[in-house]
């Protein structure tokens, strides 16, 4: 059974996303470990007031009570969509969220992270300095990032976005259980540039590799990579685009102002971020 690590602070943002986590859940044959952080203040020790670790504990308690009401409402919501079956269980935690994370991750050998994004749109809260953002570098995991505009609704379509190299193969492949589990095509993108050094012989080997796969290869031949990419993500009816890490810094480049509007049409659409085979 796959393990699925849901950071949350119970906000609207975070309960959307638990929806999407919890269908998730249901493709992948998962659970769900829910994660709650909190960061105590701090004190200089040579200042410490003399009531300070009954302020200590009294801060403590308060969100663990909170803890304890807010994670029989997520069970309602999981009934509510008939998915009371996932296996649910929680950690409450004090300290910095990324921290957290990483620590989870590997003591609880988790196989994705689901978070929730918020912003301006759900893709630049995702790669221009989010908590969702940080994770993705921080962990060795996919990580789904859900925009609170992203509805649940069934996976048909995974957009995922290649160059071509040897080390794409095995994120494509994990990207093509998943769309098995739910029934869906895999459409595979590659925006060949003037400088592009992909040969034809190599294009080929893939399609003949995945032939048997419920794979589409898209090649498109343009020197406005970025723009592509979101016409790819826009017009293809992609539920979910799997992207793989090595782009991030490609990524704040691609949210510059001129594609505001372009990238406000797909802003509703999740990201999986994928980790590029070492």
């Amino acid at each position: 059974m796959k393990k699925i690590l849901f950071p949350t602070d119970f906000s609207e943002v975070a309960n959307n996303a638990f929806i999407h986590a919890l269908e998730f859940a249901k493709i992948v044959n998962g659970e769900l470990l829910l994660l709650h952080t909190f960061e105590l203040p701090i004190v200089d020790n040579q200042f410490i007031p003399d009531n300070y670790y009954n302020i200590f504990d009294s801060l403590q308690l308060a969100q663990f009570d909170m803890f304890k009401e807010e994670i029989p409402k997520l069970r309602e919501l999981a009934k509510k969509r008939n998915l009371d079956t996932i296996k649910l269980s929680h950690k409450l935690m004090d300290g910095d969220l990324i921290y957290a994370i990483k620590k989870v991750v590997k003591e609880e050998n988790i196989d994705f992270v689901v978070m929730g994004t918020s912003g301006a749109t759900g893709w630049e809260s995702f790669f221009i300095g989010s908590n969702t953002g940080a994770v993705v570098t921080a962990v060795d995991v996919p990580v789904l990032s859900v925009p609170l505009e992203a509805q649940f609704e069934k996976i048909k379509t995974i957009g995922f976005t290649t160059r071509f190299r040897e080390k794409d193969k095995a994120p494509l492949k994990q990207v093509i259980k998943i769309a098995k589990k739910t029934f869906a095509v895999v459409k595979c993108l590659y925006v060949k540039t003037s400088k592009s050094d992909v040969s034809e012989e190599t294009i080929n080997q893939w399609k003949t590799e995945f032939e048997n796969e419920p794979v589409k290869f898209s090649i498109v031949n343009s020197d406005l990579v970025k723009d592509t990419i979101l016409d790819f993500a826009s017009h293809k009816s992609i539920d979910i685009l799997a992207m793989i890490t090595h782009k991030r810094n490609f990524f704040s480049e691609l949210f510059r102002p001129s594609l505001t509007q372009k990238l406000s049409n797909i802003s509703i659409v999740p990201i999986l971020a994928m980790h590029e085979e070492n």
